[in-house]
């Protein structure tokens, strides 16, 4: 009981008893715990929080506990699982929870509180594609009564019980009624049920006053619209009881979560920024294009347009800056993507000209970045030069300026130097290489020379604002979630690196483990992030990056997400990716090592080179090899010279023997071998603590690891499968849960996750905990055993694709692998016939209609399988749709759609085709409705609409939860 001296001024000194009730299932060791926002419940100190205690009840295991509070309190509060000191192990996700005392309850009283553990998928309707998009009117709705109880008890014999439950999604003129077995509750007619009210956020309540006598009570909860037509939540009925055997509660407060009804599903198109192709653009996708695209979007059924990082990537000044995941700045957007026909209303007539021109000589088959980007930066000088006075002393420049100078003052400065020093290099600035609040100043200041060239940079960030701003609201606007994508890296020469240098192991970089697309895994070159410093300020750089991505976008695609469990980090000398370690991670120490009977750590560690292997790799020119790469430090023993002794310095010394014309085979080939025998390794030192080792991924394929003894392999082997799946399970977790909830409560954007490649076991039940969605692309599947993902038994909380920007489009991949694709006829399509060669309408209509039926929440297409639909499309060969390859560290991201958006909107028979894909797997369409006006919200079942030109006609039998069905013709 709680120290009734705590309550001081209050009424009356008589308390409340407040008591906890809520059902959840704990391991081992495990508590449950309330916190809330008064001293009674911690004041937000879990260490002073109230513990809970479990009893079985059945086969749930019930928590309880109680306090006694001041009558007419009211707090904040949440559940917690905590260990036996108290630390919290687990959170409840979601908006905190309210109590509110009225003033009718007298002190003596009882208060049970009956709650539901909130998860993050519960959370989901209140993120922003939900509540201002998809959602949107309900959320409009007008509150009907104020959160609360508001009745009061005449007779003893009497409970009232609050009913509270959330309800996202409910149309116009539609109500919320509970209904169950008594007399309050209709006696399970829904016009004779209890009414609720909208209390506002989604939540409706009602009191009843029943007798005692009716209970236990079984309910549900429905919906009930005007013309008489009702929705009956889905699953068991609810129960609602007490313990007979103690005295009977007076009132009992509900919080139900949420209406469980049939999920919510959606579909969507992907497209990069750049790819996308209009009769106004010139020579890439421009934002304003995006207005177009949403209305092709919208028609063709989709409730998402998916796009790849928009953010300004000009670092090297050439074609290398076509890569979007490489961040010259994670605030500023591309100028790439500015309309420059708008940046004035009163463009000079040359201006036009040269606009006009531009259009037609940059209007190719690809993007060529170069151009396009010179083009744009000096048609749009000519219209700064001419309106930098009307727009920089304009109020809403002047407010743009004032909610964005934190990040805009040090872009516009790393810009003007980037281009004086011609370098992005900021190591070679001389005294501005290192960042301080005093240089910036100066570099921005009013009275210097190049104030002009600073506010060019402004202006141009203010109009791609007003631009993008323009199709986000519009996209909003017409029931289309607009969704961005956040890269895990940034270029090591950027601006962020530049300002927020201690964020950042520069001594590091990061790159695709092992097998993530290729056996040798790949370096990405950006420097890791040092979590320990970003975590001193509550990592305000993150919650920065996406407080400002929701200023346009209403979801957001995690890049790697599994980079915030742990990632994968290569010493800065690294050019490929093979000899890296997970950090965070625990290594193995020189003792455990020892204890096993592992003492050679020189021979384990460094490059085990033999005149065998030196012969075996070079052949006849082994000894040029030898002679100017290696040492031989014993007989028939090598070691790489110190010169050499990297792969930068291996490529280094190369590049200048073939300027010298001194290799006597190509320099690709000898790098390959050098680098080869490089790591030719089976653990790796640690370079901060030489008596802690990582084992080498794929040990067991080097030459050095075979060479050993049997005892040394059955250990090291051993340690290597602990270290890369079971040791390390306990750290990533407890490191994702500091920075991923960070994360997703920086914005109300909705959260996605591309959890590709090697998957520890952590990972998916930290995103089903946080609610975070993942991604399922059928040839990459996440299930052990499976060549292709079967799309009817993947999760709800997924987004599933045919294909995605890392690999290559459907139709290329269809075509490229005979055996491949006779596999997925049979196992997939069910089908023992010889499969097409090419992948015509009727494969293309078979993968899609899989996915737009599978459970996930999300089915989004890019844009290039789509078009695979209709063969008039398919004119341009398939392997210059693929977006990005890569096991290719240097690729052009050059690709652009061959056919406008203008073109594609008077495609009455593609989009239809599409839509009726949509709509006949049940998932929602924009402006769907029926004939009494609503919104459609039940699933449909609708004749197939397939586009197709060709002759040929193939049989594919009609799948359903992966069971074939009778075969049907599919056109």
């Amino acid at each position: 009981m709680a120290n009734l001296g705590l309550f001081s001024g209050t009424k009356s000194l008589k308390s409340v008893n407040v008591s906890f009730r809520l059902p959840y299932y704990t391991h081992w060791g495990q508590r449950l715990l309330v916190c809330g926002s008064e001293p009674l419940l911690g004041s937000w100190d879990v260490k002073k929080g109230l513990l809970l205690s479990p009893v079985h009840e059945d086969e749930e295991l019930i928590w309880y506990g109680s306090v006694a509070t001041p009558i007419e309190f009211s707090c904040e509060y949440n559940y917690y699982v905590v260990d036996d000191e108290k630390s919290v192990l687990r959170w409840e996700m979601g908006k905190k929870r309210k109590l509110l005392l009225p003033k009718e309850i007298n002190g003596g009283e009882t208060v049970h509180l009956h709650d539901l553990w909130q998860t993050g998928g519960d959370a989901i309707p209140f993120r922003s594609a939900f509540k201002n998009v998809i959602f949107g009117k309900s959320w409009n709705l007008s509150t009907e009564r104020p959160l609360g109880v508001q009745n009061k008890l005449d007779k003893e014999d009497e409970i009232l019980v609050h009913f509270k439950i959330c309800c996202p999604n409910v149309e116009e003129e539609t109500s919320v009624y509970v209904i169950g077995g008594t007399a309050k509750l209709g006696r399970w007619k829904v016009q004779n049920g209890l009414k609720l009210s909208y209390a506002g956020d989604s939540i409706w309540q009602a009191d009843a006053v029943m007798p005692r006598s009716e209970f236990p009570i079984k309910y549900k909860y429905c919906k009930y619209g005007k013309a008489g037509n009702f929705s009956l939540e889905t699953g068991q009925n609810r129960d609602l009881s007490f313990d007979a055997s103690k005295s009977p509660p007076r009132y009992i407060f509900l919080s139900d979560g949420m209406l469980r009804e049939m999920p919510w599903r959606g579909a969507g198109v992907a497209i990069p920024m750049f790819s996308v192709r209009s009769e106004n653009d010139l020579g890439v996708g421009e934002f304003l294009d995006l207005k177009l695209l949403v209305d092709w979007a919208v028609e063709s059924g989709f409730h998402l347009v998916q796009l790849l990082p928009i953010n300004d990537t000009s670092v090297h000044g050439m074609w290398w800056d076509s890569y979007p995941y490489s961040s010259l700045s994670v605030f500023a957007l591309h100028p790439l993507y500015l309309r420059v026909q708008a940046l004035s209303k009163n463009l000079k007539e040359d201006v036009k000209k040269e606009i006009q021109d531009a259009k037609e000589k940059l209007d190719g088959k690809d993007v060529d970045y170069e151009a396009t980007m010179a083009t744009k930066l000096s048609i749009a000088k000519k219209v700064f030069a001419q309106e930098k006075d009307l727009i920089l002393n304009s109020s809403s420049f002047q407010q743009y300026f004032l909610e964005n100078e934190e990040w805009l003052k040090p872009y516009a400065a790393f810009c003007f130097l980037r281009d004086f020093f011609e370098t992005s290099d900021h190591s070679q600035w001389g005294r501005f290489s290192h960042y301080s609040k005093e240089k910036l100043e100066k570099v921005v200041s009013k009275d210097s020379l190049h104030y002009d060239i600073i506010c060019f940079h402004y202006y141009i960030q203010f109009h791609l604002h007003l631009q993008l701003s323009e199709a986000a609201e519009y996209a909003r606007k017409n029931g289309v979630i607009l969704k961005g994508d956040l890269p895990i890296g940034v270029d090591k020469n950027s601006v962020d690196t530049w300002v927020y240098l201690n964020l950042f192991r520069m001594n590091t970089s990061t790159g695709a483990p092992p097998d993530y697309f290729d056996k040798n895994g790949q370096n990405w070159g950006f420097p890791t992030y040092n979590w320990e410093e970003m975590s001193k300020d509550n990592y305000a750089w993150w919650r920065a990056r996406l407080t400002q991505m929701a200023k346009y976008f209403t979801a957001y695609r995690i890049d790697h997400i599994l980079g915030f469990f742990r990632i994968w980090e290569l010493p800065e000398h690294a050019m490929t990716g093979l000899i890296g370690k997970f950090r965070p991670s625990i290594p193995l120490s020189q003792e455990e090592l020892e204890r096993e009977g592992i003492w050679d750590f020189d021979r384990l560690s460094h490059p085990y080179v033999t005149q065998e292997f030196l012969q075996e790799k070079f052949g006849a020119s082994w000894t040029f090899i030898a002679a100017n790469f290696m040492n031989e430090h014993q007989k028939g023993r090598y070691e790489f010279k110190k010169d050499c002794n990297t792969e930068k310095k291996i490529a280094f010394k190369l590049k200048t023997f073939a300027e010298k014309s001194m290799l006597l085979e190509s320099e690709d080939i000898i790098r390959r071998g050098l680098f080869d025998l490089l790591k030719n390794i089976v653990l790796i030192r640690d370079p901060e603590d030489a008596r802690k080792f990582y084992p080498r991924f794929n040990l067991e394929d080097t030459s050095s690891f075979q060479n050993l003894d049997d005892h040394s392999k059955n250990v090291l082997k051993r340690l290597y499968f602990d270290y890369y799946f079971h040791r390390q399970e306990n750290l990533w977790r407890q490191n994702a849960m500091k920075t991923l909830p960070v994360l997703l409560n920086s914005s109300d954007m909705l959260a996605c996750g591309e959890d590709l490649g090697l998957i520890p076991a952590c990972v998916h039940p930290v995103m089903q905990e946080l609610g975070l969605i993942g991604l399922r692309i059928q040839r990459m599947p996440a299930e052990l055993g499976l060549e292709f993902g079967i799309p009817s038994q993947y999760n709800y909380m997924t987004v599933c694709a045919p294909s995605c920007h890392d690999c290559s489009t459907l139709r290329a991949w269809w075509e490229e692998d005979e055996e491949r694709r006779c596999r997925f006829f049979k196992t997939v399509v069910g089908s023992d016939e010889l499969p097409p060669s090419q992948c015509r309408p009727d494969i293309a209509h078979f993968v899609i209609r899989q996915h737009v039926e599978a459970p996930s929440m999300w089915a989004i297409f890019p844009l290039q399988d789509l078009l695979a639909l209709k063969e008039e499309y398919m004119t341009r060969p398939a392997t210059e749709e693929t977006i990005n390859d890569p096991t290719h560290p240097k690729h052009y991201w050059r690709y652009r759609v061959h056919v406008t958006l203008e073109s594609l909107m008077k495609d009455k028979e593609l989009k239809m085709s599409i839509r009726g894909l949509v709509r006949g797997s049940g998932r929602s369409c924009p402006g769907e409705t029926d004939e009494q006006g609503n919104k459609e919200t039940s699933f449909l079942v609708l004749g197939k609409q397939h586009v197709t030109s060709s002759e040929e006609k193939i049989s594919i039998p009609k799948q359903v939860n992966g069971v074939p069905r009778k075969e049907t013709s599919v056109l």
